[in-house]
């Protein structure tokens, strides 16, 4: 009898479960109905009879019970979930009329300027444009952006309607292009204007995200991005977090993990892709998903020969040097030279030949001062000095041919 009993209760409550499960008629009409676990339909095996041939199916029955159960209070709450957040939508907008009500027509939102500068904003834009040479178009767009939210902000002054636009950014270009720099300058402004907590970038690659064995990926990645809340985490060389030639790479966890967080978690991290852009198209194209979170895209270009030395004179008055008059031709002959050849870095290749010129110098006062005809005495002006004889040369780089792969 009790056999009977519940084999017949638990079909009842399958039948009822699947009936939930297939049925188009609204949730409402769903959760109206008790589900088996609900009825109390749910298998005991301690009560079930030794030996019982259909224990099993019994069992699978109620398992099935459980998970029907579980489905129809997963559904239960994401409606619960969609009906609030309408509700606190029709909130907002009632509360913004109430506001814009009470503003008269002639109300002003204030003045640019003094957005601009009470921010600091201003500061951080004439900063970027005296410590970067060229890069006119670069300047351009961080101008934009820093423009959108000035007025963005004017406009959360009157109550007008007022979306967070997407921050998450894509940086293109060669090495040595300004990208890290012009990165750090967006977190100043952002985290002045209000859209970042303290506009810190953190810099991560594959190896800081992905793992090399299972269930190391996910911790990494979580780890880099709780350092970078509040601020911008940019991620360079972001393609290589994809392998097209292999489907269960461990990047593809990691590149999952952070759609998540730049869909629901943008108002706190802003995510900063960079790498060369023939590459980074191609990203794209096999995640879509990724590109169509980015709001920004930007192209930094190569500098030109004369930008290239505008750029390491700025880095030698940094460390106290000058460039003799005659020093000048041959760096730019020099730069013109190596920008034709591999591995070529841009502002970075101007820095390492700085380094060979600072090299250069000190080994040339070293043996000019030991000369027995040399009293030994150094002035503050040599010591400063590069000279025509302490600049890498084009002549150089051709005798080295092939081999000249120097950054």
């Amino acid at each position: 009898m009790l056999r009977s009993l519940l084999l017949s209760a638990a079909i009842l409550g399958a039948a009822e479960a699947m009936r939930a499960g297939v049925s188009s008629r609204p949730l409402r009409a769903v959760a109206a109905r008790p589900s088996g676990v609900a009825m109390g339909l749910t298998f005991d095996e301690s009560k079930a009879m030794a030996g019982d041939p259909n224990m099993k199916n019994y069992r699978k029955l109620s398992d099935a019970l459980k998970e029907a159960d579980v489905e129809r209070r997963k559904e239960e709450e994401a409606a619960m979930a969609a009906l609030k957040a309408e509700e606190d939508k029709r909130n907002r907008r009632k509360k913004k009329m109430e506001v814009m009500r009470a503003i008269p027509d002639s109300a002003p939102a204030g003045k640019v300027s003094d957005f601009m500068y009470r921010d600091g904003v201003t500061e951080v834009l004439e900063k970027l444009d005296n410590d970067m040479i060229g890069l006119q178009p670069v300047k351009q767009r961080v101008r934009d952006i820093a423009s959108l939210l000035v007025i963005d902000k004017m406009r959360r002054k009157l109550g007008l309607d007022t979306s967070i636009p997407s921050l998450h950014m894509c940086f293109t270009g060669a090495p040595g292009t300004g990208k890290t720099t012009v990165a750090m300058k967006m977190g100043q402004i952002l985290q002045r204007m209000g859209y970042c907590r303290h506009g810190g970038v953190v810099v991560a690659t594959r190896d800081d995200l992905v793992g090399q064995y299972v269930g190391h990926t996910a911790p990494k990645t979580k780890e880099m991005i709780k350092k970078a809340f509040g601020g911008i985490l940019l991620i360079d060389e972001a393609y290589y977090l994809y392998n097209a030639a292999n489907d269960k790479d461990y990047g593809q966890e990691s590149i999952e993990i952070l759609l998540n967080v730049m869909e629901n978690q943008k108002d706190d991290l802003i995510v900063t892709l960079a790498g060369y852009k023939d590459r980074m198209d191609k990203f794209f194209s096999y995640i879509p998903g990724m590109s169509s979170r980015i709001g920004n895209h930007i192209d930094f270009p190569n500098y030109e020969p004369d930008e290239l030395v505008e750029i390491a004179k700025v880095m030698a008055r940094e460390l106290e040097y000058t460039f003799a008059d005659d020093a000048i031709p041959v760096l730019r002959e020099y730069v013109a030279k190596r920008m034709t050849l591999p591995f070529f870095s841009n502002a970075r290749t101007v820095r390492n030949a700085i380094d060979r010129a600072r090299m250069r110098q000190a080994n040339r006062l070293f043996i000019e001062k030991l000369d027995p005809s040399s009293d030994g005495s150094i002035t503050p002006e040599e010591l400063q000095m590069f000279t025509k004889a302490d600049m890498p040369t084009a002549a150089e780089l051709e005798a080295l041919g092939e081999s000249a792969i120097v950054e």
